[in-house]
């Protein structure tokens, strides 16, 4: 097997659905989060419009978009379609590699609440704004367009602008950060390099994606700063904490790594 061939079996193995030896199952998503409703309003109702069709910045994104094709069926392309995962507590595995730790093999329940918790403002907050707005997805725009997970007739022509997955992806690095302040650089990339997965994944545009990092990081600055999840943190970081004593990390990091490293066309 090439070089080549081997990065993408081990990042499609190891990275796709988890990385870790038998992956927790979705857990039941909370019904609030940290973030009152006026707080996510208000967040919410200083995000601008989506790209006017037609305009430069729309047409720009288009073009963005469209190189990204080249990257179909490579290492980055596999590591995105792993990326596609996104609800804790399977996602919170994408962060294994930054943090240092093997989260699948851990018992993390306080963790897990608090991700889920942070889940539910972020995107939350995503789709009060893409109630307001009618952008298609690239996947939308051009039904040939493949995407790297399953859609639905509805999926595809689902609301692009902002993208929920990358403010989702952007609170978790700025929790993970708040968690474990040494290693917020490394979380914090990883949530970016998520989004990035969705253009790949032809799900968003660039201007999605920013506008969708920037409501994450938003939200993920505002939720931490609430006394409810001051309160959690010393549970979450004491599971952070018996996890990396446990010894074990992810075996997908060097795929991981490799396949970050590859430049966007």
């Amino acid at each position: 097997m090439n070089r080549v061939a081997a990065l993408g079996a081990a990042t499609a193995i190891l990275l796709a659905g988890g990385c870790a030896g038998a992956p927790k199952p979705d857990g039941a998503m909370p019904a609030e989060g940290y973030l009152s409703d006026d707080v996510v309003v208000q967040l919410t109702n200083a995000v601008p419009p989506a790209p006017a069709p037609g305009s430069v910045a729309d047409l720009a994104d288009k073009a963005a978009s469209a190189r990204l094709v080249a990257l179909e069926d490579g290492d980055r392309w596999l590591l995105a379609t792993a990326h596609a995962k996104l609800r804790p507590p399977l996602a919170l595995q994408h962060f294994d590699c930054a943090l240092g730790v093997r989260l699948g093999s851990a018992e993390t329940p306080a963790l897990d609440r608090v991700m889920a918790r942070i889940f539910h403002d972020a995107n939350s907050a995503a789709e009060r704004v893409k109630a307001r707005q009618a952008r298609l997805r690239p996947v939308g725009d051009d039904p040939g367009r493949r995407a790297c997970q399953t859609l639905t007739p509805a999926a595809r022509r689902s609301a692009s602008y902002p993208s929920g997955s990358a403010a989702v992806a952007t609170a978790y690095g700025e929790a993970f950060a708040a968690l474990e302040p040494d290693r917020a650089e490394a979380v914090r990339r990883i949530g970016h390099e998520i989004g990035v997965s969705r253009l790949i994944c032809a799900m968003h545009y660039p201007t999605d994606v920013a506008v969708g990092e920037q409501i994450g990081r938003d939200v993920g600055v505002r939720a931490v700063a609430t006394p409810a999840f001051q309160a959690d943190m010393a549970a979450a970081r004491g599971e952070l904490a018996a996890a990396r004593r446990s010894g074990l990390t992810n075996p997908g990091c060097a795929a991981e790594r490799a396949a970050l490293a590859i430049p966007l066309p």
